[in-house]
């Protein structure tokens, strides 16, 4: 391109640019060259600047040393043209926590109840014949007793107001962790830009406009940009478009570089031209109203007709919005890869919460059905009352109070603390495990790790150091196993070998100084180029003069390394019009496209097949088995007169290849690494080594690792051969096939993406074996993507990991290290335990509490335990309990047992013997002290009283027994293998004894002082004694059910299955969706309204819209195709729209349902709405 700036001066750059700074462009200017696409790009770039040096000169910025970093500077820019930075959506205040957690429906029939109960306390019936109302105007003589009968209300008001408090304080603390994961998810990002003639890696925030980055494969990019120089640069811009196809981006054919876009292919610079709000992610932000999307909970996914699944970008989702440029796209964009399933407790959870939720509600609408009719027949047939208008009040009275009783079981039975464990355990296991080097990115993949009964590993710096060396080479018809002298080797093929591997290496890569004094120097960039530097160093030669003397920009051409090339070549320009070409990969694949070798004396000789074979017979395997990964360097002339080759016919350029030289390099296991496999292998999860190395290598560090034992029968297969044996004549993959295959696999080399996919989703969805498998992967490489994303739980490397395996992943690592796995599991086990210890404890105080709750209300027309009463028992045992039993810290002790795996019921034989033998227990002492109580303590019956009469003393002692023998019970619920120590370890959870001995003292201080509004009655020391005693009681009682075996209890049922195979659903849960309490996202179900939905699929379409026509959005730019849309379609629709959304973008622009409406239901404009 010309540099034509002189000849066409930009109309008003100077005038303009007066104001704005000194900078000859304008933000506006800058904006509106972003929204060009392609050849209208390149030409307006020519039009108004000349070039992109026209840009950078303008910008003040140089294309090769960067910005000075002059902090005044960059202020300019960044008040100028924007920070870098999409500001989050304001995190919902406590108040409307609070509303939210007033939505609780259980709570609702409280309030209501309440209020009733309050409204006719106050309501005094004038006069009238009290008698004539029968027994149900008993205890009203005493004036000042009947007046007190609003506490009753008043205090079920107030304890819903603690439960609200609670929940929206558990609320906000869990978001307000959320937004500290999130910030620190967004400090460890950073970015490559050149300042002062510095590659130096910045916060993606501090990136302005100007800026000189350096990107290359694998990066998410932070900002939009112009391309100024490329390599073979190849982008993913799904994200924007849609589109799934790779977009060449070129300086003459498309220099457009756009935010949150991944590098696919390539490496090069670009100049940042838009930042923050004012780039392409921050404009679909801003269009999409981000504030006022509230209610946006789904990330809505299209489909094109061909099928091809894309997504429309970026809905604002709550955790999407508290982060800047590059974390908006990440957590909005999940891509549409595959699905993954519930987490698997998420699945048996959800269940059990339903079942016991019928079950309550079948008990209370029983428990109020039989009292009313009690009452009514006892009233109205044997006292052959009749039914006078003055004794309405009084009868609602009673009416009410049977309703509230109802309620109270209804609350009792529906194990409401149950999300709150879940979160409490999570979140909590979240924060200790950052302590352990895994940053947790999905709350819910540190619970599913604990399941996880595979983990298919990388090798290369998960189970190795990732510090490569050359240990051994092969040049000049030489097997040096160690690093040879440089004078040994003739100075010809050094000189060769030294330019080879300093050009043909991303510039990027270099070996620095240590940073303390004696230790090693530090690897930048490519763990493998860095190794062959090390060998230029080695054979005491410098690389860096060979690069400033060819600099990036003069490099003809680059085939950049990628996972199916496997290999790397730079072109040069010779200067007698001439090519010469440098190559370097994996050796059995560049030795295959070799056909002559550098001799000793320096001088190409022919290599044919044969030779080859041998080669590798004699020095290549040999190098392998001792576990080196072999690299082979090559080079190729075209000479002048041949004229310029066809650079995009790839498979004719890399051939007939001189080989330079073949080395092997070491990558050592880590030191930690064995003993990890081996607690793993013990805790009955398989390892698998998933590797592109080559099997010899690949099988001698799994030896090392023990993936590999000795003398047992495994199979270590290459990419081609597993295909061969999984897939069909057609290619395609058979679970059946795949099913002989992965049981006995342990290492699998030469594996391409597809392969590693193909295998995780084969092992996830296989149904041999016992118990369904659940998976875990880590990978680094952009290529792990889509397995990371398909696994259960994708670990990602936080050191070595490019952005697009971040991304894809549930948990990074941020030390890169195997070990951390191992830690994850334990915390996962940690996790599910901590549930099922909460669940034991929770279901043994329901089962009674109902119990008593029915059997006390039907044979006594009163329950002996208050709704005040019962609230305060779901208190300590679902608040409290939770926090006390959810935060038991992890022992090593968790790795000795197998996984649970998918199937497993959440509730075993053993915690359902613990459940029904401490229900006994408990039942027995309640119903004894019920109906014999005032006997055995010498006081007066409580049974029978009139309403509004004062507390009894027999009441609260069985009230006061049941709380104590509750306490008790925490204490064996803290074992669930069926354990005889419950104390073991109980000094390790200060958390616990606190919260014990905490809610002992609340208990003495409501029994002692809570009077009316508790319904109690102050106790004696002796009675308290006893109260105690009888909770002691639960203990010895433990010991005895701990000693029944459990095999002989046969008839007992486990409870909360996983999802078995045929009812997995195909929904994926977004990560923003509360996605723990499902029983309560079945009630909201039916608010989402269609109007609503589908006003917001015609923003995200005037959105992609946009961006495909690269127009500004007007609303409506769509054109709607008016159509009468049926009730049928509203009802199908609005069901569909409620369950994450899939909703087909058809080339006509019409809206179809794709997810279950039969007819397309196409939105006209008046229905829709503009």
């Amino acid at each position: 391109m010309a540099n034509n700036t002189a000849d066409h001066p930009p109309g008003n750059s100077v005038a303009e640019g007066n104001h704005d700074g000194d900078f000859g462009v304008t933000m506006k200017e800058l904006k509106d060259l972003m929204t060009q696409r392609s050849a209208e790009a390149v030409s307006k770039i020519q039009e108004e600047f000349g070039d992109v040096q026209g840009i950078c000169r303008r910008l003040k910025t140089s294309p090769i040393e960067g910005l000075s970093g002059n902090p005044v500077d960059l202020e300019k820019r960044q008040a100028l043209f924007g920070k870098n930075f999409i500001p989050p959506k304001k995190p919902k205040t406590f108040l409307q926590l609070v509303w939210e957690a007033l939505q609780d429906v259980t709570l609702i029939i409280l309030e209501i109840a309440a209020i009733i109960s309050l409204g006719l306390s106050f309501y005094h019936p004038p006069g009238g014949n009290a008698e004539a109302c029968g027994q149900a105007a008993g205890g009203v003589e005493d004036e000042g007793e009947s007046q007190a009968g609003w506490i009753e209300g008043a205090a079920i008001l107030f304890s819903v107001i603690i439960v609200v408090l609670v929940t929206a304080f558990n609320d906000w603390s869990k978001e307000k962790q959320f937004r500290g994961l999130q910030n620190r998810i967004e400090k460890e990002q950073k970015f490559t830009v050149i300042r002062k003639g510095q590659v130096i890696q910045i916060p993606v925030a501090e990136i302005v406009v100007g800026d000189i980055a350096q990107i290359k494969y694998g990066d998410l990019l932070p900002a939009d940009g112009i391309l100024i120089q490329g390599n073979d640069l190849k982008l993913d811009e799904s994200t924007l478009t849609g589109e799934t196809d790779q977009v060449r981006k070129s300086l003459e054919k498309d220099p457009m570089l756009l935010s949150g876009t991944h590098v696919m292919e390539g490496s090069g610079r670009m100049m940042v031209s838009a930042v923050g709000l004012n780039s392409q992610t921050g404009i679909i932000v801003t269009l999409l109203g981000s504030s006022e999307h509230e209610e946006e909970k789904k990330v809505k996914k299209t489909k094109t007709q061909d099928g091809i699944a894309l997504e429309i970008q970026p809905l604002k989702s709550d955790e999407a919005a508290e982060s800047e440029e590059k974390e908006e796209v990440k957590q909005v964009k999940k891509v549409n890869v595959t699905k993954k399933e519930k987490s698997v407790l998420q699945g048996k959870l959800t269940r059990l919460a339903v079942q016991i939720g019928k079950a309550g509600l079948f008990m209370s609408a029983l428990t109020v059905i039989i009292l009313i009719v009690y009452f009514a027949i006892d009233t109205f047939g044997v006292q052959k009352r009749a039914w006078l208008a003055e004794c309405t009040p009084i009868y609602i009275q009673y009416f009410v109070k049977f309703f509230i009783i109802g309620v109270t079981v209804l609350v009792v039975a529906v194990p409401e603390g149950l999300p709150l464990a879940v979160t409490i355990s999570l979140a909590y296991s979240v924060k200790k495990m950052m302590k352990d080097n895994n940053l947790v990115r999905h709350l819910d993949a540190c619970e599913t790790m604990g399941n996880a009964t595979a983990i298919c590993s990388d090798k290369t710096g998960t189970l190795t150091m990732n510090r490569m060396t050359v240990v051994q080479a092969y040049i000049g018809d030489t097997h040096y196993k160690s690093v040879p002298e440089p004078d040994v080797i003739n100075p010809g093929t050094v000189d060769i070998l030294i330019n080879s591997i300093s050009v043909n290496s991303a510039y990027t890569t270099k070996i620095l100084p240590p940073e303390q004094e004696g230790g090693l120097p530090r690897h930048v960039g490519n763990k493998t180029e860095c190794a062959l530097l090390g060998l230029v160093l080695d054979l005491k030669r410098d690389y860096q003069p060979i690069r400033e003397e060819i600099p990036e920009e003069k490099l003809y051409k680059v085939y950049t390394f990628n996972s199916s090339r496997k290999s790397m070549s730079t072109v040069l320009k010779n200067a007698d019009g001439g090519f010469r070409m440098y190559s370097k990969g994996a050796s059995e694949i560049v030795l295959r496209k070799c056909s002559r070798i550098l001799d000793a004396q320096g001088q190409p000789r022919i290599f044919k097949p044969k030779d080859r074979d041998e080669m590798v017979r004699k020095v290549i395997e040999p190098m392998a088995c001792d576990g080196l990964r072999t690299i082979c360097v090559a080079y190729r002339d075209f000479p002048a007169e041949a004229g310029e080759p066809n650079w995009d016919k790839e498979n004719e350029i890399l051939s007939e290849l001189t080989c330079i030289a073949v080395v092997g390099i070491e990558d050592p296991v880590r030191p930690e690494v064995p003993e990890a496999i081996a607690k793993c292998q013990r805790a009955g999860i398989t390892v698998r080594m998933v590797t592109g190395d080559n099997i010899n290598t690949a099988r001698s560090i799994a030896t090392k690792c023990g993936i590999l034992l000795p003398g047992e029968d495994f199979l270590c297969l290459e990419g081609k051969e597993f295909n061969q044996q999984i897939r069909n004549d057609k290619g395609e993959v058979e679970q059946e096939r795949l099913d002989k295959v992965w049981p006995k696999l342990r290492v699998l080399a030469r594996s391409s993406p597809t392969d590693k996919h193909t295998l995780v989703k084969g092992i996830i969805d296989s149904t041999v074996g016992e118990t369904r498998q659940v998976v875990a992967v880590t990978g680094d490489g952009t290529n792990d993507g889509p397995a990371l994303k398909k696994a259960d739980v994708g670990f990602a490397m936080g050191i070595a990991g490019t952005d697009v395996a971040k991304e894809a992943s549930d948990i990074i690592l941020t030390d890169d290290n195997f070990t951390s796995i191992v830690k994850a599991v334990m915390w996962g086990r940690n996790v599910y335990d901590s549930i099922s210890k909460f669940l034991q404890f929770q279901l043994t105080v329901n089962v009674v509490a109902v119990i008593v709750a029915f059997t006390g209300a039907c044979i006594t027309q009163d329950s002996p335990l208050k709704a005040v009463q019962m609230l305060w028992v779901n208190l300590i045992m679902d608040t409290l309990a939770s926090l006390a039993l959810a935060t038991e810290p992890p022992t090593e002790s968790l790795l000795l047992r197998k996984p649970y795996g998918r199937d497993k019921p959440l509730i075993s034989r053993t915690m359902m013997k613990n459940i029904l033998g401490h229900a006994v227990y408990q039942l027995i002492i309640i119903f004894t002290l019920l109906f014999a109580g005032e006997k055995f303590f010498d006081i007066d019956s409580g049974r029978n009283t009139p309403l509004h009469s004062p507390p009894s003393e027999h009441y609260t002692i069985v009230f006061n027994v049941f709380v104590m023998m509750q306490l008790f019970n925490e204490i064996n619920a803290r074992k669930i293998h069926g354990e005889r120590n419950v104390f073991e370890g109980v000094y390790k959870n200060p958390i616990f004894c606190s919260v014990v001995l905490g809610t002992f003292a609340l208990q003495i201080i409501i029994v002692q002082f809570g009077g009316k509004p508790f319904s109690c009655h102050p106790l004696a020391i002796d009675q308290w004694l006893w109260c105690v005693f009888i909770g002691v009681g639960e203990l010895l009682w433990g010991q005895l059910i701990t000693s029944i075996p459990t095999h002989h209890l046969k008839f007992l049922k486990e409870a909360g299955h996983g999802i078995t195979k045929e009812e997995i659903h195909k929904e994926e849960l977004t990560e923003d969706t509360d996605e723990i309490d499902h029983a309560e996202m079945e009630l909201r179900r039916g608010q989402i309204l269609w109007f609503r939905g589908l006003n917001r699929i015609q923003t995200q379409m005037d959105v992609v819209y946009t961006f495909q026509t690269g127009q500004a959005a007007v609303p409506g730019a769509l054109r709607r195709q008016p159509s009468v849309v049926s009730q049928h379609n509203d009802a199908t629709a609005a069901k569909t729209l409620s369950s994450p959304t899939h909703v087909g973008l058809s080339s006509s622009s019409s809206v179809t349902n794709s997810a279950g409406a039969p007819p397309p239901a196409a939105a006209s404009s008046s229905t829709a709405g503009n």
